[in-house]
């Protein structure tokens, strides 16, 4: 962690970070009524930053447990003046527990941890009962955005997500969606492209009751 980082954990935790409590109320969080976006891993930040500048209209939702991740997006925060993202530093099942249902128009998950080693695949975030917690959270007609570069893992979420009956996919074909505008490119997924690799992005939208 750099001495910015730590200085943005110290002097900016309060006007932009929260803690997890017993119910997550976003309009007391944020201050207002707006759509709510909640992204569950945001890495150093970048591209959740730019989105809430690019929608000062739709309120953000950061969900990281890396200290210097956290450390860089409050830095960015506080550079772009931002009032409408809000990070913790929390377990994201922790913080989908929380929230009130149908409280978010959309669920972002940006390139998590594909656990490569087929041993190692049960450490996947995204699986059925992860999704089953998730839904409930979604508005209807909200929707889950999830990107990986490591196609393995993009079948894997595939499969999982195409068997969740709440949920839509919003594209045809092979089940995967062009990368949205709104998402922006990350240096990583820059950095990919230019050697050649791939991602796949995966858009579905939370379309039918439970009952």
């Amino acid at each position: 962690m750099t001495h910015a980082q730590r200085r943005a954990l110290t002097e900016c935790w309060a006007r932009f970070g929260s803690d997890v409590s017993a119910a997550l109320e976003p309009e007391r969080l944020f201050g207002r009524h707006a759509p709510l976006v909640l992204e569950i891993g945001f890495g150093d930040g970048e591209s959740l930053a730019a989105m809430a500048m690019a929608h000062p209209e739709m309120d953000y939702l950061g969900v990281e447990v890396h200290r210097p991740g956290i450390g860089h997006v409050l830095l960015r925060a506080e550079a772009l003046g931002l009032s409408n993202l809000r990070v913790m530093c929390a377990d994201a099942i922790e913080v989908l527990r929380r929230l009130p249902d149908q409280s978010l128009e959309r669920v972002q998950i940006y390139f998590p941890d594909p656990w490569p080693k087929a041993r190692h695949h049960k450490r996947r975030l995204i699986q059925p009962p992860f999704i089953a917690l998730l839904i409930p959270k979604l508005k209807w007609v909200g929707q889950l955005h999830v990107a990986t570069d490591c196609e393995d893992y993009a079948r894997s979420i595939l499969n999982v997500l195409r068997v969740a009956p709440e949920l839509t996919n919003m594209v045809d074909g092979d089940g995967f969606a062009p990368r949205p505008a709104y998402r922006p490119l990350t240096r990583f997924e820059r950095r990919g492209r230019r050697l050649g690799h791939e991602v796949w992005d995966m858009l579905f939208a939370r379309s039918q009751s439970e009952a």
